[in-house]
């Protein structure tokens, strides 16, 4: 069982997980007033549900296409065939999507609206051909993973954007431009840290397959560092990092002026960015990009979940 856990990569989830309830808790606290769908209600636990259930398919899936690559890659790491069977794991794979599925057509019709229907139902078929097929063509893989990755935030906001109930709340007094409205900022904010989302993960799918260029060989996959050369995909890599910090910058500047305690989740992001960069540019060795993939993935932990700080600091500050 342990091992089964280990394949729906549980870190990863729980991310997904305290994103959409972080982002969620910090729109409804200070965005919207009478408002009976927040994050206490059944329909935002099946979103988040059905959202972490397709995330686990999808990592179950990869695994499953990615046996021969990670024989060569990552042998030490191997779960299917190994300690899950390779027809359980499919198996699997299918009964997850179904039930996440179940949950999309739920949340449909609860809602009025097709949007979740599409987007989980897409996501599941983007995540299969992804894993069969164009995680081995230039860059298409990378752009459907960080794609993705960016919906998380994207589904949240989408999910209050479409309820009514909206009144003044503290914005009212922080933002008095009469262009604001609640509207707007929702779909600022979560695009904001979509696009933050999309680029950490695409420079991230980069260095990884930089990492794995060997397994890909095998593969006969045409991944980015296989048709350019390691070198320059490291410094594409370390370019979309850099465009992502100007990204989480700007989401930063446009939040009400709180005290600088609000800018601590920004820094400790923008830092792991920046040696993320540093580092990317001088690594020479394989292993040194591991490293490098555990310091995006805090830059992103950081930038992503930066709702529950500032929640935090409205609150205790």
């Amino acid at each position: 069982m342990i091992h089964f856990i280990r394949l729906t990569r549980p870190i990863n989830i729980a991310v997904v997980v305290i994103t959409m309830y972080g982002l969620g808790w910090y729109l409804e606290n200070n965005l919207i007033g009478s408002f009976d769908g927040g994050i206490k209600s059944f329909e935002f636990f099946i979103l988040v549900f059905s959202t972490s259930l397709i995330a686990a398919a999808g990592n179950i899936i990869n695994d499953y296409f990615d046996m021969r690559a990670d024989r060569i890659n990552k042998p030490e790491r191997m779960i299917i065939g190994k300690f899950v069977k390779r027809r359980v794991a499919i198996l699997t794979h299918w009964v997850i999507n179904v039930v996440a599925f179940g949950m999309a057509i739920y949340l449909s019709y609860k809602l009025n609206t097709f949007w979740y229907l599409f987007i989980h139902l897409l996501s599941i078929n983007v995540l299969w051909f992804y894993s069969t097929y164009f995680k081995r063509k230039l860059l298409i893989g990378n752009i459907l993973v960080a794609g993705l990755t960016a919906l998380v935030p994207l589904l949240v906001g989408l999910y209050y954007y479409h309820h009514d109930g909206f009144i003044w709340n503290e914005f009212a007094v922080i933002f008095p431009f009469n262009w604001f409205d609640s509207h707007e900022y929702i779909a600022y904010l979560s695009v904001g840290l979509a696009v933050f989302a999309f680029l950490l993960n695409l420079a991230r799918e980069i260095i990884k397959d930089i990492q794995d260029t060997e397994g890909d060989k095998v593969l006969r996959a045409k991944t980015l560092p296989l048709i350019v050369g390691d070198t320059r995909a490291k410094w594409i890599a370390a370019f979309v990092l850099l465009i992502s910090l100007a990204g989480i910058s700007f989401v930063f500047v446009k939040l009400p002026p709180y005290d600088g305690l609000a800018l601590v989740s920004l820094f400790i992001s923008l830092f792991f960015v920046v040696v993320a960069i540093i580092l990317t540019l001088a690594a020479q060795q394989k292993r040194q990009y591991r490293r490098i993939n555990h310091y995006i993935k805090t830059a992103m932990v950081f930038g992503t979940l930066s709702p529950i700080y500032w929640q935090l600091l409205l609150l205790y500050a």
